[in-house]
């Protein structure tokens, strides 16, 4: 079993399958950034051969990140691929979204499960301003085209940014009423070197759930997802409504994931530059992958606390 050093059971894998991305949000960077070269990025193949070993240790879930994964080319065979390992229970995706109209429908026929979409706001102009493209209309009818092509849950995560986006907290709340969407409000993070972040975008927790309640009251609720958000509902909302206190209430004590690099390194803390490369690994069998996995989650930290601000970019280290 992968058990680290602190007891923790290592249940959870997300997979950066490419740093490449359609959008420049101001929380990653949009700055000038330089694409790993194509012949680093690891193969589905490589990837389905850590993926395997992994389940093979006790592993059940893998998210599918980057970047933006769906500009990946053949990104549902992917999909298809990983489907089909015995043991894994739940494969989900996270998207921005912009590529989701075309693809939702294929990506449920090739054993995608559940999908998470990225959403700032629900003002055209905000959204160009947040992401750099004008391009809300569009995750929009993604969001519509996951529904409809039965994922589920279909997860909205959405990062508060004090001065750009709280007042949007109630209106994203009702969001959750008439249709069966799952919002997820995120503190926002100071993450990579270069992303536009600072103390004053910061809000924390406590004041985005009292907005929130502002709807009306927050009951106790269930999603399937195994996160660590909060959620809660409101009286017969078709949806929930999460938190996510990456900052102000760290859930370390509980931590269950790795991460997996673009580029075939295990990341063993979202707060933390440290990482373990998989890549001497790949070509000489699973049990040789087995044991590099075993290896690999002794440098997992108890905190982020022990860790300090990461260099590397969230679209780099698959947030």
């Amino acid at each position: 079993m992968l058990i680290d050093h602190y007891g923790r059971q290592i249940r959870y894998l997300r997979v950066s399958v490419t740093d490449r991305c359609n959008l420049r949000c101001l929380y990653c960077t949009h700055h000038h950034f330089e694409w790993l070269p194509p012949e680093e990025i690891l193969s589905y193949e490589e990837i389905y051969r850590v993926v395997r070993a992994a389940v093979s240790l006790g592993l059940e879930r893998v998210r599918l990140t980057g970047g933006e994964p769906l500009v990946r080319r053949n990104f549902v065979g992917l999909v298809e691929l990983l489907s089909g390992i015995r043991g894994l229970r739940d494969l989900s995706l996270t998207t921005n979204g912009l590529l989701l109209p075309e693809m939702a429908q294929e990506l449920r026929k090739a054993g995608l499960r559940r999908v998470n979409v990225s959403l700032d706001t629900l003002r055209p102009d905000r959204f160009l301003e947040i992401t750099g493209f004008d391009g809300l209309s569009r995750v929009l009818s993604g969001i519509e085209a996951a529904l409809s092509a039965g994922l589920n849950p279909v997860k909205i995560n959405t990062v508060i940014m004090r001065g750009i986006n709280e007042d949007e907290i109630p209106e994203m709340v009702r969001l959750t009423i008439s249709e069966p969407l799952h919002l997820r409000f995120i503190e926002f993070m100071p993450v990579g070197e270069g992303a536009d972040w600072g103390p004053e975008r910061f809000v924390p927790l406590s004041e985005i759930m009292e907005r929130a309640t502002e709807v009306g009251e927050l009951q106790p609720a269930v999603v399937e997802g195994g996160g660590p958000a909060r959620v809660f509902r409101l009286p017969e909302a078709r949806g929930t409504v999460g938190f996510i206190a990456a900052l102000s209430e760290h859930f370390c004590g509980s931590c269950n994931r790795l991460r997996l690099t673009p580029e075939g390194r295990l990341r063993f803390c979202l707060f933390s530059d440290q990482e373990f490369d998989l890549r001497p690994y790949l070509d000489r069998g699973e049990e040789a992958l087995r044991e590099a996995l075993l290896e690999a989650i002794r440098y997992k930290p108890a905190s982020r606390m022990d860790s300090g601000r990461p260099r590397r970019i969230m679209r780099s280290i698959g947030g």
